[in-house]
């Protein structure tokens, strides 16, 4: 079953991972928008109908899955906006990309540009700033599982910068990223003469894993994880079993 059509069977409070009188977090599913799009199944509408007061603090990309930030009323919503705003928010991604790769803290910092057609370009005369840091947390004999926290917040900005270094996400066809498929992975790999191969990540492979962030009325310093999708997850077990590093 298809990602997007598998978000028609999800209700909208299997997706919390916390919940008070003043916030709400989700754990986003791929395939389904942040805010309007052409159909009513994405966060912002299904939030509303949950709890009418509820507002999305920031976004993520239709395909990207993970920790996703609301809160209940005006005033929260204001003093969370200004957190993200004066980056005081701890924003950490998970995503693979092909290659071996060890970052520990290296600083990604080229200036992007929203064109008219919705594609983010290195740009350092038009291009606003923008800064993303990379960990490498798992190495595969071909992929490298990544930790990335973007500094700024800029439209696609991870999986642009990640391709200006050269090492785009897989799946993310749109920045020069590749699939994975089984066949190339797994020896006297069988191939079905009834259908075509599909790709395991089924789409690009970019969660939101953490948000760190204080808690607008209490003060308290808040920390979230939310677990990776199914896809994320198949495509990881895989090559821990068929991509494992030479030993």
């Amino acid at each position: 079953m298809a990602l997007t059509k598998a978000n028609k069977f999800i209700h909208f409070k299997d997706l919390i991972l916390y919940e008070d009188e003043h916030i709400l977090l989700i754990n986003k599913p791929v395939g389904m928008a942040s805010l309007d799009d052409k159909s009513t199944r994405n966060v912002n509408h299904l939030a509303r109908l949950y709890h009418p007061e509820l507002k999305l603090c920031h976004r993520l990309d239709k395909m990207t899955s993970g920790v996703l930030l609301l809160a209940k009323g005006g005033e929260h919503y204001r003093s969370i906006s200004l957190q993200f705003q004066h980056r005081q928010v701890r924003k950490c991604y998970h995503t693979l990309v092909a290659g071996v790769h060890q970052f520990d803290g290296y600083e990604i910092n080229l200036p992007l540009l929203v064109t008219s057609n919705k594609k983010v370009y290195v740009n350092k005369q038009e291009g606003k700033a923008s800064k993303t840091r990379v960990f490498s947390r798992e190495q595969f004999r071909n992929y490298t599982l990544l930790q990335c926290e973007p500094v700024s917040g800029r439209m696609h900005q991870i999986r642009v910068h990640l391709a200006a270094i050269r090492c785009p996400i897989v799946g993310d066809q749109l920045y020069g990223g590749a699939d994975i498929y089984l066949s190339k992975l797994k020896r006297n790999y069988k191939f079905s003469m009834r259908k075509e191969e599909q790709p395991l990540n089924h789409g690009y492979l970019l969660h939101a894993h953490s948000l760190e962030f204080t808690h607008p009325a209490s003060g308290e310093q808040l920390s979230f994880t939310a677990p990776y999708p199914k896809n994320f997850e198949v495509v990881l077990k895989v090559l821990r079993k068929y991509n494992a590093p030479a030993t």
